[in-house]
């Protein structure tokens, strides 16, 4: 994409936990903002890029981005000599992300090496990987090229630390991929480390063998290429002398066509921009994501990299992608049992199109090659599910009807896709917030296209009449034809034909002195920063029929005390924030709503803030009391 506007970017910054104008490292598996501070350094490089070359290479921005806004849904791999010991060293378990084992347990480039010299997925096929990916739906493949323990998995002549160099199994594993993928029409790239490698001497991060900036020790501050410049032509050393010579090679060697960046604050953003501005010198058409060259001001990638393993999405403008992953690792760990239903990944896929944004879904292969079992289970079913349901997620645009109680939508051309996560009790499908005439109504998955009863209930609302829900798939697929341009409204519509009516804050507009977001992992999909009165939340909402709701709260709050009001048509109700026990949500009936018919606003407004915010709020929910 373009370089953000106003409100992407407070977005892509809230989401991020920060503000515009704050930057800050932390120790850990992940950093907060992923965004570089803009120094006079940096400024230069922003200059130069945005009235020269790069300003140039967005002229062909769509044609080059086309094939991946089609895709929608890609395999992301995480695979390298971390998968062999899956999450264990020396005997016990490491928790967290088992590619960060070098970090962990920092472990020195020479016994890290002995890994290598063990090394040996002699049950590794390519062609098996790729089908794997295809089968399940996905239209593009991202593989570690190079992932932050600096080990290439594929024939480096810039480095010898590499799986033909050092391991037993002498193969190139990424030549093998790239053709397998070449062979079955399936779109190909790299993830590729350019800012964190741990086995050299002048890269960042490795602060336990070198001392170097940038890993959990934060030696030289959070920016330490600004504390301490005289550090900074070591890391520059780095970059030209085995990052960009590393990434021209896969870019010659492969013809990749997308190339994936991950943790770009880890070095000054004239660097980034400077590897930005070798790959488009060497390819213009390879697609760049947008981790690689980011500051307060705008993105340099094609388009924005939005949550690592969410459960909700944040809306963003423009093009984005959120990479979930099977369990919580994205390399392999035999002690990672929390993998997720192919239910809930269906869903999310569903999502995250609805909000014009692409799902790279990444599985850890084992150490011997292959894949877990959980995995391809997860696979087929999504597999399953695509094969009927494809046209409602590949090449579809951002939904422009107001999100619905029962699931989401999509839509291409004249064609809108209702998609049915919650079938409703009296079979009767509120399609709220459509003024356009709909010519016909069907089941995606009903190849004789039988007509669904449509009964328009206002300008802008209808009804489909549902046959009986025999089905247990997690999304269920309406078409609705349109005739003519499709004109949606902004309301959402309350449904008491669904269990549970939820309002994400995520969804919420806000008011007063900006919060920021969570990162939209499970429980952390809130807004926080709370600090003023002025702030508050509003849902534009709308009921066709008088009803009753349970009105619940959910939340986080580090400490209680503080007050808040909630209001929902003539139901008004101040509370006190209650403590949360360990971190944990919490969930609180506050009252019964009776609605009307007619538009109604919801809103959370604070009355007192003690402590250092009000509370992170999740939801709200109208629940329907029969």
């Amino acid at each position: 994409m373009a370089q953000l506007n106003s409100k992407s970017a407070f977005l892509l910054s809230a989401l991020l936990c920060v503000n515009l104008y704050s930057y800050s490292q932390v120790a850990g598996d992940e950093d907060a903002s992923m965004l570089n501070k803009a120094q006079q350094r940096d400024q230069k490089a922003m200059d130069e890029a945005r009235n020269g070359w790069w300003k140039n290479s967005m002229k062909t921005h769509d044609e080059r981005i086309q094939w991946w806004r089609d895709a929608r849904f890609g395999m992301f791999i995480h695979w390298g000599l971390y998968s062999l010991p899956a999450g264990e060293w020396k005997g016990k378990e490491v928790k967290g992300y088992s590619e960060h084992l070098m970090r962990k347990e920092k472990i020195t480039r020479t016994a890290y090496l002995d890994l290598a010299h063990v090394f040996n997925p002699v049950k590794f096929n390519a062609e098996e990987w790729i089908l794997t990916a295809k089968n399940a739906g996905m239209r593009y493949f991202i593989i570690t090229a190079k992932h932050h323990d600096g080990f290439a998995m594929y024939d480096s002549k810039v480095s010898d630390f590499n799986v033909v160099k050092q391991t037993p199994f002498k193969r190139d594993p990424m030549a093998e991929l790239a053709t397998a993928a070449k062979k079955h029409g399936m779109k190909f790239g790299f993830y590729y480390s350019h800012a964190f490698d741990w086995e050299h001497p002048d890269a960042p991060g490795n602060d336990w063998e070198y001392q170097n900036p940038g890993g959990d020790k934060l030696i030289g501050g959070a920016n330490w290429f600004d504390n301490h410049p005289e550090w900074l032509p070591k890391a520059v050393k780095y970059v030209d002398e085995k990052a960009i010579p590393q990434i021209k090679e896969l870019i010659n060697k492969y013809h990749p066509d997308i190339i994936w960046f991950d943790t770009p604050h880890k070095l000054p953003l004239s660097e980034n921009i400077k590897i930005l501005k070798a790959i488009r010198d060497t390819d213009p058409n390879i697609v760049v994501n947008g981790r690689l060259a980011r500051s307060s001001s705008g993105n340099f990638g094609d388009y924005v990299n939005t949550g690592d393993r969410p459960a909700e999405l944040l809306t963003v403008a423009g093009d984005s992608e959120a990479i979930p992953t099977t369990n919580e690792s994205y390399g392999y760990s035999k002690h990672d049992k929390s993998h997720k239903s192919a239910r809930f990944f269906i869903q999310l896929l569903a999502n995250s199109a609805s909000r014009g944004g692409n799902l790279l879904m990444n599985i850890g292969p084992k150490g011997d090659g292959t894949f877990d079992q959980k995995d391809k289970q997860i696979l087929d079913s999504i597999g399953g599910w695509l094969k009927q349901n494809g046209a409602a997620i590949y090449g579809t645009q951002k939904g422009v009807l107001p999100i619905p109680a029962w699931g989401v939508s999509t839509q291409k051309g004249q064609n809108i896709y209702l998609h049915v996560f919650n079938w409703p009790k009296d079979g009767n499908l509120v399609v709220g917030g459509l003024k356009s005439d709909v010519k016909t109504a069907y089941l995606l998955t009903d190849k004789s296209k039988k007509a669904l009863a449509v009964k328009r209930l206002g300008t802008s609302d209808l009804n489909v009449s549902l046959p009986v829900n025999t089905t247990a798939s997690p999304d269920v697929v309406i078409v609705l034809e349109v005739n003519g341009k499709i004109d949606g409204d902004v309301a959402r519509v309350i449904s008491p034909s669904v269990s549970t009516n939820r309002f994400l804050v995520f969804d919420a507009e806000q008011h007063g002195k900006k919060m920021g977001y969570g990162d939209g992992k499970t429980d952390r999909y809130f807004v926080n920063g709370w600090k003023s009165k002025d702030s508050y939340l509003t849902w534009d909402l709308k009921a066709l029929k008088p009803a009753k709701y349970k009105v619940v709260v959910k939340y986080i709050a580090d400490e209680g005390g503080s007050s808040y009001e909630v209001n929902v048509g003539d139901f008004s109700k101040q509370e006190e924030v209650v403590a949360s026990q360990k971190g944990a949500v919490v969930s609180k009936e506050i009252g019964v709503a009776e609605l009307g018919t007619g538009p109604v606003q919801l809103s959370v407004k604070p009355i007192a803030i003690k402590g250092a915010e009000l509370m992170k709020l999740l939801e709200v929910q109208l629940v329907p009391v029969n």
